[in-house]
């Protein structure tokens, strides 16, 4: 139940319980009276008759006539009133309220039924005239003394009940509020002093669904802070691998230049290919750092492309040219297809990015004589002759994305590091890359965080022995 309910009705019982009691004693009076009316309405009635022959006496409503008769016949539960013809009381056995001008005759002859007395008048005629008139009151102390006793039974039974009532819901109180809420307030201290503790049941009320709003709350932090943790893990991984990076090259740098101080040991030769050793190791170091900032750069969260609309066929026709030259070098076989068409929304310095850092890494792990296919598609085409068959299974989706694929032969990926390929600074070779100063390592994670800031994915397929796949999914303009 939830506490506003339970909260509600135990408010309800309370309010309710002094109307229950009141009715419960007005029924069990009523009830009595009614069971005794009659009965006592007979009894009484006698006992009047039986005095009317005695109060019926002229001579008792003079001023001058002895009452002493009178006082053998009152009691505490029966008194007499006699009143002379004006209204003037000549004997009273309990002093009445004064009674004002007709008040005095009315009710005559009728047995008034009271909650304290049953009063009876009758006027008193001589020669046709009234002298005077008798009131006699017979108390009811039986009714009164059985209110006054159920009074206290149910004034008894309404305070038990509300002192159960009280108590039943100071413990409800106690154990669904006041003990929930102050472990909800140790757990929550606890959490923010960084201590353990043990996750308890939340329960379906509100009490509950604060605890496990709490609890979705604290998995949220710890995972922000389990990633805020690994990121700046990678970024100090990152500083001291470029560090040490840009030593090796800098180093080579400083060696080659002091031996090109001292010409005299140096054949021309020699000093021209410490010339290009160099300019080479410097256009490493200045790769790395544009890698390095670009890098930083994508994984800024408020960092967004800024995107400019190409016409898809030059533009994709563009974007996968001009690697001829480099294959040719290598004796590599390049192979290109691209049918992309209508308008993108896209980045194409980044984009072109993209394909150097597929392609150079293709060309780098293709053997001589090997072949590399390049293929952008924006419509379904036949690709049996094009991709490897570890690659055909992969679904594409052409009404709602553009393909650029870039597969080469060559020794493949193991399937362990599969994982790992989009990390930074993850090389897949990595005594190799050390020493050859093939790439900084970031290449990969630079494209997939470009495909993704367009809104598409980038994934790898690889098999040993046999080459590997790359395809990126870049979103079309709606309306293509």
């Amino acid at each position: 139940m939830k506490i506003k309910t339970w909260l509600l009705t135990s408010f309800l019982v309370v309010m309710i319980l002094p109307l229950i009691s009141a009715y419960i004693l007005f029924a069990w009076i009523t009830s009595y009276h009614n069971d005794k009316k009659v009965e006592e309405y007979y009894e009484v009635y006698a006992e009047i008759q039986q005095l009317n022959t005695r109060l019926r006496d002229p001579e008792l409503y003079t001023f001058s006539a002895s009452k002493d008769e009178l006082e053998e016949m009152v009691s505490e539960q029966l008194s007499i009133t006699l009143f002379d013809n004006r209204g003037r009381v000549l004997y009273t056995s309990n002093p009445p309220a004064p009674l004002k001008g007709d008040e005095v005759y009315k009710n005559l002859f009728e047995l008034q039924q009271g909650l304290r007395a049953f009063t009876y008048k009758e006027p008193i005629l001589e020669d046709g005239n009234i002298i005077g008139l008798f009131e006699v009151k017979v108390a009811r102390d039986e009714l009164i003394s059985t209110i006054v006793k159920r009074g206290w039974i149910v004034t008894s039974i309404f305070l038990i009940s509300f002192i159960i009532i009280y108590l039943t819901v100071a413990l409800i109180v106690n154990n669904r509020l006041n003990k929930r809420l102050v472990g909800l307030m140790d757990e929550m201290s606890a959490f923010a002093s960084g201590n353990s503790y043990v996750e308890t049941e939340a329960g379906k009320d509100e009490i509950g669904e604060l605890k496990q709003h709490f609890y979705a709350m604290r998995k949220q932090i710890n995972a922000a802070q389990e990633v805020i943790e690994l990121e700046q893990k990678a970024k100090e991984y990152m500083v001291a691998t470029i560090s040490h990076d840009l030593k090796t090259p800098l180093t080579s740098i400083k060696a080659y230049a002091e031996s090109l101080n001292h010409p005299g040991n140096l054949t021309d030769e020699d000093e021209k290919v410490y010339r290009k050793v160099i300019i080479e190791k410097a256009d490493f170091m200045k790769q790395m750092l544009d890698d390095l900032i670009t890098h930083t750069l994508l994984q800024s969260q408020n960092y967004e492309l800024e995107l400019v609309t190409v016409d898809g066929e030059e533009f994709f026709d563009m974007l996968i040219s001009g690697y001829e030259a480099l294959c040719e070098k290598k004796n590599i076989e390049l192979k290109t297809c691209n049918n992309v068409i209508g308008d993108y929304d896209v980045n194409p310095k980044q984009l072109m990015r993209v394909a150097d850092n597929l392609m150079m890494n293709a060309i780098r792990h293709t053997p001589e004589s090997g072949k590399i296919w390049v293929l952008s598609l924006s419509k379904e085409k036949e690709l049996e002759h094009w991709l490897f068959d570890f690659v055909k299974p992969y679904s594409f989706d052409y009404e709602s994305y553009t393909y650029l694929i870039v597969q080469n032969e060559g020794e493949g990926i193991p399937e362990e590091k599969m994982d790992f390929l989009f990390d930074p600074l993850y090389q897949v070779d990595q005594a190799r890359s050390k020493k050859d100063a093939h790439g900084t390592g970031l290449g990969l994670s630079i494209t997939k965080q470009i495909i993704e800031k367009h809104d598409g994915s980038v994934q790898a397929f690889s098999k040993i022995n046999i080459g590997a796949c790359f395809i990126c999914s870049i979103p079309k303009r709606r309306g293509n």
